[in-house]
């Protein structure tokens, strides 16, 4: 895998469940760093930053780290993704580039979980490879409400009255890495496919900062791992 690739770090100045989070020193240094240096130890050609920052848009981040104004209307707390990505791809003048999406949120993700999702996409076998991690099965006993009243189950009906421990595996994608295209990005315009690769993760390492307690076992964690 000698192609170069780019990797892309949302953030944005607004954060309900905890202000001020991605620009909030952890571990020695601001949260949203860490996803900027393990995109660059993966061997990231270039980072964009895309915020609403001001500072982060005035700083010198490195020669190959870019900070990319982001407009008020997608850095609100209920943009989608997909705008955030579109808005980004429409701007780059690259006609074509394999990006990967860091959220600054998973400060657990190492480099090498970059790279193994990106040898995953490297296959040619799938639009988009999401990291994930391992959860209880027993979301496969649950379902919805249909509008008379009827309860929809999520999944084969049968999983309702199988025993937990007779539950396939489940996986959850915990936010840490996204490996695509950016000309089928643009050709989708959006993340939802029916090929999606996936990159298992840990645990631990799949933690995601969204709370004050997170953060502190976020400290915890890379203290522990000997990454403080």
């Amino acid at each position: 895998m000698t192609e170069p690739w780019i990797a892309l770090v949302p953030l944005r100045a607004g954060s309900k469940g905890l202000p001020g989070k991605n620009t909030r020193p952890l571990a020695g240094k601001p949260l949203f760093r860490h996803a900027v240096d393990q995109g660059l130890e993966a061997g990231a050609s270039e980072i964009f930053i895309s915020t609403d920052i001001p500072e982060l848009l005035a700083a010198d981040h490195g020669a190959k780290v870019h900070a990319v104004p982001r407009p008020a209307e997608l850095a609100g707390d209920t943009v989608p993704m997909d705008a955030v990505l579109w808005h980004f791809l429409a701007e780059d003048f690259r006609p074509s580039a394999t990006v990967v999406l860091l959220q600054a949120t998973s400060p657990l993700r190492r480099a090498e979980h970059i790279r193994g999702a990106r040898e995953v996409f490297a296959r040619g076998a799938f639009d988009l490879v999401m990291s994930v991690t391992e959860t209880a099965p027993t979301i496969l006993k649950y379902g919805t409400a249909a509008p008379d009243g009827r309860f929809v189950p999520v999944s084969d009906p049968a999983y309702c009255f199988t025993n937990r421990q007779a539950l396939p595996k489940v996986y959850r994608p915990n936010g840490a890495v996204y490996v695509f295209d950016a000309d089928w990005f643009r050709r989708n315009a959006s993340l939802a496919t029916e090929k999606i690769g996936m990159f298992e993760m840990d645990g631990d390492s799949s933690h995601d900062i969204d709370t004050e307690a997170d953060f502190a076992l976020a400290e915890r964690l890379l203290q522990q791992a000997g990454r403080s």
